[in-house]
């Protein structure tokens, strides 16, 4: 008996709740990391650069982690150079027109103005948001802001921030002209078709020669299109016609009636799709969801995967959205190599993403621009 009379079994808990709760554990795989953050006391004499902080992130867990592993697996699609040919990996960058619209622009401006990506798939709004930036500001609001009272000063809201219709009217002002000698060319190439016999005399206006050409007109170095037209960097845009864009096209079937401009997608589909079959190495950076997620990684099945793959996004898989979807799901399809990286890293672009650019292609020691040599 024990000193208070009780059994000494009695001042034990019960062997069924400690077999519960003190499950043996087994040996924790060799090489295995331990939990680790950003250690601030190392930097306390000078600033920690955002690439340091990055760095010291991949153990933090979650999405530090995850943004951490994004900058890695993009150094990694930079460092690569075939054995034999010594051509670089193809980088396919997507991004939505909402990242257009905000500051995110100008980092992607830095990508493309320094050869760090090899084609670019975006909306009509990340190609026409672009473009009238250069003819008119957006403007910083809020997301509270009632929508009616908007309406009626003539103000449009993209999250927290405010575009004036007056902007939409200088980008029909700078259009239109421009579709007009577009739509004169492609007639006159028409007409030299019809006399030579020869139809590849013909000129067969596509989303990215159109991009191109806008690209070309804008003469803004301000302007993503700017660069991207200057460095033979093609811009896809499978859904050229949703957006300002597309309402600018439809105004014009009047204006040019019985002409109208022909725009072909079956030549851009055959154009991204033979950049990724033909690329040593392909990888995808692509910030956002919807078709320009899927364009690329479905030019990447042309080549049975991709290499690399960093997403950045906020959607979930639930609900079977191909925007929600993991990279494991692309794997499945052929998508993403079956021993490549990838990572998903869940947060808004415009937060992370310069910290992801900061830890790679904007880094010192980033080296030279990784744009593949091959364009077509």
């Amino acid at each position: 008996m024990s000193a208070n009379n009780v059994p000494a079994a009695e001042n034990a808990p019960p062997s069924s709740v400690t077999d519960a709760v003190l499950v043996a554990s087994e040996p924790v795989p060799e090489g295995t990391h331990k939990v680790s953050g950003v250690d601030f006391d190392l930097y306390k004499d000078r600033d920690i650069t955002v690439a340091e902080l990055v760095d010291n992130m991949r153990y933090t867990g979650f999405q530090g982690s995850a943004v951490a592993d994004a900058a890695r697996i993009i150094n990694n699609m930079k460092a690569y150079r075939h054995p034999e040919t010594g051509a670089n990996t193809t980088i396919f960058l997507g991004y939505t027109s909402n990242l257009i619209s905000s500051g995110l622009r100008d980092t992607i401006r830095y990508l493309v103005k320094n050869n760090h990506v090899s084609a670019i798939v975006t909306t009509a709004g990340g190609v026409e948001e672009d473009l009238i930036k250069c003819l008119a500001p957006t403007y910083m609001g809020s997301f509270s802001t009632p929508g009616a009272g908007l309406r009626a000063k003539g103000l449009n809201r993209i999250g927290n921030l405010i575009v004036p219709n007056s902007n939409y009217c200088a980008f029909e002002d700078w259009l239109v002209p421009i579709l007009d000698k577009m739509l004169e060319e492609q007639e006159a190439a028409k007409k030299k078709a019809l006399e030579t016999g020869d139809e590849e005399d013909e000129l067969h206006w596509t989303p990215s020669r159109i991009t191109e050409r806008l690209g070309r007109e804008i003469n803004n170095e301000d302007s993503v299109l700017y660069w991207a037209a200057r460095n033979n960097i093609p811009v896809f845009c499978p859904a050229l016609t949703d957006g300002s864009l597309g309402d600018m096209l439809y105004f014009h079937t009047f204006k040019s009636s019985p002409q109208r401009l022909r725009v072909d997608i079956v030549d851009d589909v055959r154009r991204i799709n033979t950049m990724a079959v033909r690329a040593a190495r392909a990888g995808m950076i692509i910030l956002g969801g919807g078709v320009i997620k899927h364009h690329i990684a479905n030019a990447c099945l042309m080549r049975n995967g991709a290499e690399h793959a960093v997403y950045v996004n906020t959607g979930q898989e639930f609900d079977g959205s191909d925007a929600g979807a993991r990279p494991d799901e692309a794997v499945s399809w052929g998508k993403i190599k079956a021993d490549g990286e990838s990572v998903k890293v869940y947060a808004e672009a415009t937060v992370v993403f310069p910290l992801i650019v900061a830890a790679s292609f904007a880094r010192a020691d980033a080296g030279a621009p990784n744009a593949s040599q091959s364009k077509n």
